[in-house]
Order: C-alpha cells, then structure tokens, then sequence
C-alpha cells in the first residue's frame, strides 16, 4: 500500500479493532504494548494518547525521532503503519489528540497524570485488506 490510503484502507482505520504499537527499548529489544490510535490521513499522522511514566514513552525518550509501528487487526485482515514517532506535552496537540480519540471511540481517552500526545509520521504501510 501507498500513502495516501485507498478507501478501504480508510475505512478499516475508523474500525474499532486490537492495535498494537512497537518501539525499541534502549537494549534493542522490541517493546509492543496494546494502544488505541487515530489515523489523520489528511497529515498521514497517527496520535496515541498516553502517560508519561509508560515504558513506550521511555523508549522513544531514550532515542527521540526513531521509528515505530502501529499494527491493527481484525480476523485476516491487518494494516501496520510506520515512521517516526514523536512524544509531545505541548497541549494544544494532546487536545487534538484527545478530541480525535473521542470520536473515533465514542468516548475520552484516559486522563492519568503526565497525558501525552504521540505522534507518527507515517510514510510506509503495509496490510491485507
């Protein structure tokens, strides 16, 4: 698949299905932890909303810029979008995150202490559609 996204790859992006986000922890090993996302296909950015005492957060701290991947799957069919992952506080950018997890999940996302935005510009994606 190519950036932009084809339709049904934009419509499996507004599903509710398991995701799963990977980074690389200092050591090198890989660290995937279960997330909710949202796709912006307009930026070709994914937002993960989380805390800053996660070990995902940790990890992209301890290697700022480097790559990650968000994978969602559903039965047989799977998408994985990858790039660059940055880790923001700045809260203009945790409220879009929040209000784009809002309606992706009919709900708000979880408001611990230390709520962080990140933020991955995608520019490769694999899947089976």
């Amino acid at each position: 698949m190519r950036l932009p996204l084809s339709p049904v790859a934009e419509s499996f992006l507004s599903e509710n299905h398991v995701c799963t986000l990977t980074t690389i922890r200092p050591d090198g090993s890989p660290h995937v932890a279960p997330v909710r996302f949202t796709w912006d296909g307009d930026a070709e950015l994914v937002r993960v909303m989380t805390a800053t005492d996660r070990q995902k957060i940790n990890n992209l701290l301890a290697s700022p810029g480097s790559r990650v991947a968000v994978c969602q799957a559903a039965g047989p069919r799977w998408i994985t979008l990858e790039g660059p992952a940055t880790v923001s506080a700045d809260p203009q950018r945790v409220l879009e995150g929040a209000r784009r997890y809002a309606k992706r999940y009919w709900s708000g996302p979880p408001t611990p202490p230390g709520l962080v935005v990140i933020e991955i510009a995608v520019d490769h994606v694999m899947g089976l559609l």
